[in-house]
This record gives C-alpha cells, sequence and structure tokens, in this order.
C-alpha cells in the first residue's frame, strides 16, 4: 500500500470512529436521573401490605389514557392532583396490571398559605391517596417524585407521542423509565427508642417520702406512604417541640432552690407512636412500681401545631372524676385568660382490645391517671393522622405551638405551686422565663427535614442523639432505652431510589441508521480496496471461486 493510501485509509477510519461515537453521544445526552421515594412496604400480623415490587423498567404513560389502554409494559406518571383516586381502586380491586406508578407530588405539600382551598385540596387528596394505598396490597413498584419543570417537559412530550394516536413503546420509541433496585429485604430486628430526663423537686428537711411526679411525654416518630418523605412536622413533630421548650422553661424555673417545686416533673419522648404507642408501653413496663406509684398525673402532647383557639383533652376517666375535674379547671382557668377554649373528651378504653387510640391510654391501662392535648377532636384511625406525606413544615406555626407551651406550663406552675385562682404569669413575655419562639422555629424546622419511620431510625441514629443531648441541657438523669417493636409489624428496606428516564428511538429510526451506517462502511472498504489494489482485486473478492471437480480437471 502506498503512503498516501495508508494516510487515506487512516482518515476514513477514523471518520467512521468519531461517527459512531457522535451517534452513542447524541443517544447518551437523551438520560436524566431523578430521585424518587418508594411506598412503604410492611407486613401487618402476616398479611403483606403497601408496594410489593421496586423494579421500573417500562416505557412512560400519561393521563389521559386511550380508552382500552393496556398498561401492562408502561409506567404511568402522573402529578397528584390530575391522578383520580377511582382510577387506583379499580386497579387494585380488579388486579388490573400495572408496570409501575410514579407520583409527582406538589413541592409545597402543605399548599399556599395565601390559599386555603389549595391547601385543603391538595390535604385531602394526600390524605385519601395515603389511605388508599398504605391499607391495601399493591402488587406494582409505586413512588412518588417531586414536580419540577422538567417533569413537565417529560410529561409535555408523553403527551405529543400520545398525540399521534400510538402509545410509546419500542417499535414507536418514546421515554423509558428505569429504576434499578435490589429486591427489598426485612428489616432486621427493627428497635424502638425511649428517651427521658428527670427535673427532681424539692424535699422538705426530714421529708423522706418520695415526691409526686407529673410527666410529660409526646412520641416522636412518624409514619406515612413514603418513609422517606414523612416529616411529621405536626404530627408529632410539634408535641416534641412543646416538650422541649417546656423542659427549657422549668429547668430554669429549678434552677434556683428557691423556686424548685416540690414535684419531681418526668419528660418522655416515646417511639411506636404510630403502632399503638407500643414504646410507651414498653416504657412504662420498665419503671419500678414505686414510680410508677408516684405519678399524679402524665399530659401527652400530640398534633398541637396547627390550632388556632380550640383544644381537646382527652381522656378515659369520666369528667366528673374528682382527678380529672381539678386538672381540667386548672387548665381551663388558663385558656380562658389566653382568649383560647379547651374542651375535654372521654372515651373508655377497651383493656381487651389490643388498638390504642390515644398515648394517654397507655398510662390508663398501668393505672396512672393521664390525658393527651391535642387539636383533633375525634381519635384517629389506625395509622392515620401520623404524620403523612401533607404534614410538612408548611401545616405547622409556631404561634400554635407557643399557645400549647403556655397553657401547659402555666397550668403546670399553678398546680405545682398552689396558685390556682390566682392570675399569676409564671412564665411572662420579657421576663428571664419567657417563652422562646425562635427556640421553637428552629426545632420545628429541624423536625420538618427529617423523616422519623421508626423501623428505619436505628437507635444509634445522630437524630435520636440529638434529642438525648438537647433534654440533657435541661434535665437530669437522661437515658435512652432501646427495645424491639412489636413482632406483629414486619418491615422492608429500599424506601428511596434513582430514577434514570433515557429517550429511546423508534425500531424505525435504529433501522434507518444501520442502513446508513452499513452503506456507509460498504462504500468506504470498495474505495479502499480500490485505491490501494485496483478495481480487479474488488471484483475478485466478490468472484464466486472454481468448484474442486472444475480444479481436478
Amino acid at each position: 500500500m502506498s503512503p498516501s493510501g495508508e494516510l487515506l485509509a487512516s482518515i476514513s477510519s477514523a471518520l467512521a470512529v468519531a461517527f459512531v461515537l457522535l451517534a452513542c453521544v447524541e443517544l447518551g445526552d437523551a438520560a436524566a436521573a431523578v430521585g424518587v421515594y418508594r411506598l412503604i412496604q410492611y407486613d401487618l400480623a402476616g398479611a403483606p401490605l403497601g408496594s410489593r415490587a421496586a423494579v421500573i423498567n417500562h416505557h412512560a404513560a400519561a393521563l389521559p389514557l386511550p380508552a382500552g389502554a393496556d398498561l401492562s409494559r408502561s409506567a404511568l406518571v402522573a402529578p397528584l392532583l390530575d391522578l383520580p383516586l377511582s382510577f387506583l381502586r379499580e386497579y387494585l380491586v380488579e388486579k388490573k396490571h400495572l408496570g409501575g406508578l410514579l407520583i409527582l407530588l406538589p413541592t409545597n405539600r402543605g399548599g399556599d398559605k395565601d390559599s386555603a382551598d389549595d391547601k385543603g385540596k391538595v390535604k385531602g387528596v394526600l390524605t385519601e391517596l395515603e389511605k388508599l394505598l398504605v391499607h391495601e396490597q399493591v402488587p406494582y413498584p409505586v413512588y412518588f417524585a417531586l414536580h419540577d419543570d422538567s417533569f413537565d417537559n417529560l410529561l409535555a412530550d408523553i403527551h405529543k407521542i400520545a398525540s399521534s394516536g400510538q402509545p410509546a413503546s419500542a417499535t414507536t420509541g418514546g421515554y423509558k423509565l428505569v429504576v434499578s433496585s435490589a429486591e427489598p429485604r426485612k428489616v432486621s430486628s427493627p428497635t424502638i427508642s425511649n428517651i427521658q430526663g428527670w427535673l427532681p423537686g424539692l424535699k422538705g428537711e426530714g421529708d423522706s417520702e418520695q415526691l409526686p411526679t407529673i410527666a410529660i411525654v409526646a412520641n416522636y416518630d412518624t409514619f406515612g406512604a413514603a418513609p422517606a418523605l414523612s416529616v411529621g412536622s405536626d404530627s408529632n413533630g410539634s408535641g416534641v417541640v412543646a416538650l422541649l421548650e417546656i423542659a427549657r422553661l422549668f429547668s430554669r424555673l429549678y434552677s434556683n432552690p428557691k423556686t424548685r417545686g416540690k414535684y419531681n416533673i418526668l419528660f418522655g419522648l416515646t417511639s411506636g407512636g404510630p403502632y399503638n404507642y407500643n414504646g410507651t408501653s414498653k416504657w412504662l413496663r420498665s419503671f419500678d412500681q414505686r414510680v410508677r406509684e408516684s405519678i399524679d398525673y402524665a399530659i401527652c402532647l400530640n398534633s398541637v401545631g396547627s390550632w388556632s383557639s380550640d383544644l381537646w383533652m382527652h381522656v378515659s376517666k369520666p369528667p366528673e372524676n374528682p382527678y380529672i375535674k381539678q386538672i381540667f379547671e386548672e387548665f381551663s382557668d388558663v385558656s380562658k385568660e389566653m382568649g383560647v377554649s379547651v374542651g375535654i373528651k372521654h372515651k373508655k378504653i377497651n383493656v381487651s382490645n389490643p388498638r390504642v387510640a390515644w398515648e394517654h391510654e397507655q398510662f390508663s391501662r398501668f393505672r396512672v391517671t393521664a390525658l393527651t392535648l391535642s387539636e383533633m377532636s375525634t381519635p384517629p384511625e389506625f395509622l392515620e393522622s401520623t404524620g403523612g406525606l401533607h404534614d410538612t413544615r408548611e401545616s405547622t406555626d409556631v404561634e400554635s405551638v407557643t399557645r400549647t407551651v403556655r397553657l401547659v406550663s402555666e397550668s403546670l406552675a399553678r398546680h405545682i405551686y398552689g396558685l390556682k385562682g390566682r392570675n399569676i404569669d409564671v412564665f411572662a413575655e420579657n421576663s428571664s422565663l419567657a417563652i422562646n419562639p425562635h427556640y421553637i422555629r428552629s426545632w420545628l424546622d429541624l423536625l420538618s427535614r427529617t423523616p422519623r419511620v421508626a423501623p428505619f431510625l436505628q437507635k444509634n441514629d445522630p437524630f435520636i442523639s440529638a434529642l438525648k443531648k438537647e433534654l440533657s441541657e435541661h434535665t437530669t438523669d437522661v437515658h435512652i432505652q432501646s427495645d424491639a417493636l412489636d413482632g406483629m409489624f414486619t418491615f422492608y428496606d429500599a424506601t428511596k431510589a434513582t430514577l434514570n428516564v433515557y429517550q429511546v428511538a423508534s425500531v424505525t429510526f435504529d433501522l434507518l441508521f444501520l442502513l446508513v451506517l452499513g452503506s456507509y462502511l460498504i462504500v468506504l472498504f470498495c474505495f479502499l480496496v480500490i485505491t490501494t489494489r485496483g478495481v480487479d482485486d474488488l471484483i475478485n473478492i466478490f468472484r464466486r471461486p472454481p468448484s474442486r471437480k472444475l480444479k481436478g480437471a
């Protein structure tokens, strides 16, 4: 081969390689990666519930769907407010096949604060959606993602393809959604951790009897359709924040022996709240009998972050009970001075029924007087109102938590120091004992960024350590009690993943590309042979060789 021929061959080969690489780069640029959050998967008393699959590898489809559309090989992408719940019920009840479901959540799930209608609509849809998905066995993978501009572009392109009358497929092209996830595994030995701290009261000289105790309790964990998104700002982040602020106020009051009351105050941050307050039950069982008997009453704080004028006191003993009546009167006196209302709701517990609607009912089972303060007037159903997808920072306000702290703190102070009937503000504004809204806001912000579904919070989780450290700043003898979660629940991992979105070309494009590339390579081959060997050698390559008989003759 001549030098000029070799140079020409090298240039032509380089051009062919560059052409192929350019085509691959163009195809590779069509991929995008997005973080998605998987629908919870768990077993309740052996019954499989939630999403039972995790892998998606299907073409994308969007609503509205053509009549009789087959979604068994498609992943449906739908904004929250565009997804009819009747559609989901139909697929679940009739057990129709669906490749996968991606639900796009509004970035501000609490709704626009200036639009009560939007806020109520989003909350209502999310509540019904979670109720449907959490209590059913869903055979296909379900993921949630935050709706942004990239998904708007994706939906627009999917609708454009669908408008041609041909759904996305391997022959027509479109977009492909891929979630590569390992098979979800059972969470082994899930634990729940309770945190407690004491403010010891002041004993009189020669007083050997144990001081009475008042317990302030709040569960800190949540439950929702997507564990990686369930932050529970109101349920029960607001209760946790209120407890920490009450602990901070009374620690300052008890730091001076002259103002230390003759009551011990026990603060408890409990786990397993959505699961029949399983952690509270184990926490109470761990107490010495004398400690339980020393508790005058317990105040449980639950969902106190979005009320304006009405708060409810839930009790197991009838309101006519002298002790319940006294506690209610103390709270009522303070609430009237604050210009708010505290109502009372009586719900008798059924000891034979393991279902527990309120945290104070676990105390009642141990014959300890207790109550729950909540903005909810009726007990929630099982695994509901426990920190769903709508329960974000926008659904909780500092003022509501501040009102709760003031109500509980002033009522406790009047009980501890015998100030009933005296209009004295122990925690008056602009005093050294004033409530700190900045402290409340900072902890609400932190809790609203921290998913807290119990099985996925290990006992050495940084958040639990942060709660222990904060309680240690205000109380003494702080320790964590870890125990196994009730065996009737089994949870699975794989709570979040990465969704890859690929823009795929149709088979027609692939065939055309292959034809053009093949033609180019054939022409290039012929050109190189002609320029280096000649036309005769090119003809001889395609000429049929003589048969063996002719060679023998």
